[in-house]
């Protein structure tokens, strides 16, 4: 239950198309629904305007299952993280209405319910190499089904900086820009040092051995000399959309 949806209810119960009787009833699960192994969250997208995801990677298929039957009873978007396509196919095997985006790995229900905020404008996703593509395509997701428009650029790194150049116009007309880098992680400074827009900064565990697993890319981030530039963690592109989302809302 986000804002929208219980300004909805509430207008139904005062001009009588909805009675207390059944207005209890969407809301007796509030704030939580306790599991066996999980306890939802349903309150969240109403106190902080983003409803709960689920984090996927280290639940099994029927955990996720439950969980997501449980959620789809709501009217918000469901999203489930870091499920991997093995996974994600057993899930949708036993929960129906699930959209699977592979490159991200994010499973998506209820996406016809996607509120879309009141935005300052484009989240703009931008990469540097197709390597770094399913860091860059769970913001992009994020993103989108938090209610914002996204547009990607996608494999403009540094090592060919005249493709990031080249599509100027694009950075410009972007109100939040998320880029997502590997290896030495420069790109988010080089595109802060071009736009005046808040720049928030992706390293992914892409490269060789001595960017040792992201961190290479994390500490570069967060020395950039480029102001305007927040880092997440490294591989977050769930935490990056959500704080575009954040930044980009009215």
């Amino acid at each position: 239950m986000d804002e929208k949806h219980l300004k909805k209810l509430l207008e139904k119960v005062r001009n009588g198309s909805c009675d207390i009787a059944e207005a209890i009833k969407h809301m007796k699960h509030w704030p939580s629904e306790t599991m066996d192994f999980a306890c939802l969250d349903h309150h969240r997208a109403l106190r902080t305007g983003f409803p709960e995801v689920v984090y996927g990677e280290d639940k099994n298929a029927d955990q996720i299952c439950a969980i997501l039957k449980a959620m789809l009873d709501k009217p918000c978007v469901v999203m489930a993280t870091r499920v991997n396509p093995e996974k994600a196919a057993q899930v949708r095997c036993k929960v129906e209405g699930l959209e699977y985006h592979d490159e991200a790995r994010l499973l998506a229900g209820n996406t016809d319910k996607v509120y879309e905020h009141a935005c300052r404008g484009t989240i703009l996703v931008v990469s540097a190499g197709t390597s770094d593509m399913p860091v860059a395509e769970e913001a992009s997701y994020t993103a989108r089904y938090l209610g914002n428009p996204v547009e990607k650029l996608y494999d403009v790194g540094v090592a060919g900086i005249h493709r990031l150049l080249s599509k100027r116009d694009l950075l410009h007309q972007a109100a939040v820009l998320i880029v997502v880098a590997g290896m030495e992680g420069a790109l988010p400074s080089v595109v802060a040092g071009l736009v005046d827009k808040p720049v928030i900064a992706v390293p992914t565990s892409v490269g060789y051995g001595a960017s040792l697993g992201g961190f290479t890319a994390l500490l570069g981030m967060l020395n950039s000399c480029a102001p305007g530039v927040a880092v997440v963690n490294i591989d977050n592109g769930f935490g990056a959309g959500c704080m575009a989302a954040a930044i980009n809302r009215l």
